[in-house]
């Protein structure tokens, strides 16, 4: 997992980012936030290069950057944070996360599909205009996520949670949603069309699976 070293300048609470040797490699001794780094386009830079030069990425905190239409296709993260990042123009195929966090980050104009994406956080996140078809997003934390004109379509999002989530034209078309659960949603024009909506989780009361009673998915959802 990424280091938890808190930033050193004085009362700031946010985690150091990760710091590099001569060589290039992550090492633990950062001493910064990206937001106190005192050269954070230097920063930037190695993290860039660091990602380019790498498909397996253990344990990377770049926690507020900014990443635009950078390559990211094949790329392994493991255990890295990514939290109030912005991704902008993504066109990726094949991404994958495991136990990674993309809290409050910022996914605007990105192709992310064909994804594979295990225990991993977005809470918070925001995606717009995201493409996220094709996907294995399994056991994945979408709580409080903000979606507009986003695309989870053919993708597997079992066990995963939207709780509160605010789904705006978005469409989750022949999905598996087996055990997904979609508590307190706000949403308009969503698709779950050719989905199994009934072992989906809509209502704290259960699933549609144990009580056959189909108003348990909010009006306004297409099926």
């Amino acid at each position: 997992m990424y280091m938890t070293n808190v930033c050193s300048f004085p009362g700031c609470k946010r985690t150091a980012l990760s710091s590099f040797d001569e060589n290039g490699e992550i090492c633990e001794d950062g001493l910064y936030c990206y937001k106190h780094e005192l050269d954070q386009e230097k920063l930037k830079q190695q993290i860039y290069e660091y990602i380019r030069t790498h498909d397996k990425i253990v344990g990377l905190n770049a926690s507020g950057i900014t990443f635009s239409n950078i390559e990211l296709t094949g790329k392994r993260f493991y255990g890295c944070n990514f939290r109030h990042c912005f991704f902008l123009g993504l066109q990726s195929t094949g991404f994958r996360s495991r136990m990674s966090a993309f809290d409050f980050a910022v996914f605007t104009d990105c192709n992310l599909i064909e994804s594979n994406m295990q225990f991993t956080s977005f809470a918070g996140a925001k995606f717009i205009h995201v493409l996220f078809t094709g996907s294995d997003m399994i056991q994945d934390n979408f709580s409080g996520v903000s979606s507009i004109q986003t695309s989870f379509d053919d993708s597997d999002l079992y066990n995963s949670h939207f709780i509160r989530a605010n789904l705006v034209d978005t469409s989750f078309r022949n999905c598996n949603v087996k055990r997904t659960v979609f508590y307190e949603i706000n949403h308009k024009n969503v698709s779950f069309k050719l989905s199994n909506t009934k072992e989906a989780i809509f209502d704290k009361r259960g699933s549609e699976l144990f009580s056959g009673n189909d108003e348990l998915v909010p009006s306004g959802l297409i099926k």
